[in-house]
């Protein structure tokens, strides 16, 4: 049984929570947060401040949290007590976050399992895969429609922003030319990006425009399109998660082109992301049994660590 701890509590740690009560081998003990926990109606809420207390009761710790801010500076502060999952998904401060965790994790004998989820996360896992199949050729990663939880969660956090979804837009004319296509795409050039604000009264929606379209490694390079809309209109439109995307390996071998090509269809960005972070709980779990202390990522970790099974059953199953 693994015992588990959620920090963090808003749509990854609800539907973490959902997850792990489904699952056999697992055990939720606490979901901590920086509210008071008194104000949430849920038996299982604790203060962030007590986390130390639950040292020894809990095997790994998952960071529902926002990449933005809260992941890479909290995430390092947890790690120094904790096995650690997270869906880190700034892309351009991986490796730094990654060399970051990695020393604070082996200073203390223990793993920290990051960029977790679809995309990092399955998504690298496959590109990867691709390239190593088909070694000449061209790969381009698609997203959306779908709302990003990552760029959300940042338009949040802007001053006058009451509340907040991005959806990223893949440019369907280029996917139809795929074929074709002879480069590695910038994502900038294969996508656009659409924003939808509920603003607080009285703020400068034209501050909060510009603030977002130059934020860096979220928007700066991007087609941003931007829309102000009322609170009822949000809820009444914006409130589901639907994401998905693909992964598009054109190579070239001595008689022609293939094509490798992984998608996603998601009815809930949220749901998946979790349902992914189980996984690598598991796998996180196995690298603390096995002392392989440090950080880890999809990349590096045997496909087998992911499920509940031993060699045998594995290969009776899916072999």
């Amino acid at each position: 049984m693994i015992r588990v701890g959620i920090v963090g509590y808003g749509n990854l740690g609800k539907s973490l929570e959902a997850l792990i009560d489904l699952e056999e081998n697992m055990e939720l003990v606490r979901i901590f947060t920086r509210r008071d926990p008194n104000s949430i109606k849920n038996e299982r809420m604790e203060s962030l401040k007590n986390i130390l207390d639950y040292k020894d009761r809990i095997d790994v710790m998952v960071l529902a949290l926002g990449s933005a801010t809260d992941i890479p500076e909290m995430g390092p502060e947890i790690a120094k007590n904790f096995n650690t999952v997270d869906s880190f998904d700034t892309h351009a401060k991986i490796p730094e976050y990654f060399s970051e965790m990695d020393r604070i994790s082996k200073e203390n004998n223990l793993v920290s399992f990051i960029a977790t989820g679809w995309d990092p996360g399955l998504f690298s896992l496959n590109r990867m895969v691709a390239e190593s199949i088909l070694p000449r050729g061209n790969t381009n990663t698609f997203w959306g429609k779908g709302v990003s939880q990552g760029h959300s969660d940042a338009v949040r956090r802007i001053a006058g922003v009451k509340n907040a979804v991005q959806y990223t837009l893949p440019k369907q004319e280029i996917i139809e030319d795929i074929y074709n296509i002879e480069s590695d795409l910038k994502s900038y050039e294969a996508h656009s990006r659409e924003v939808f604000i509920v603003a607080e009264e009285g703020v400068d929606k034209e501050a909060i425009r510009r603030e977002i379209v130059t934020m860096k490694n979220y928007f700066d390079e991007y087609e941003t399109t931007v829309h102000f809309i009322s609170q009822e209109e949000f809820e009444r439109e914006h409130m589901v998660m639907p994401h998905g995307g693909h992964v598009i390996r054109v190579g070239e071998t001595p008689n022609g082109k293939e094509v490798y090509k992984f998608t996603l269809e998601l009815d809930s960005n949220p749901d998946f992301t979790a349902s992914v972070n189980l996984a690598c709980i598991r796998a996180c779990q196995k690298f603390f049994e096995n002392n392989s202390f440090g950080t880890h990522t999809v990349l590096d970790t045997p496909p087998i660590y992911y499920t509940d099974l031993n060699s045998q059953n594995a290969i009776e199953k899916y072999l």
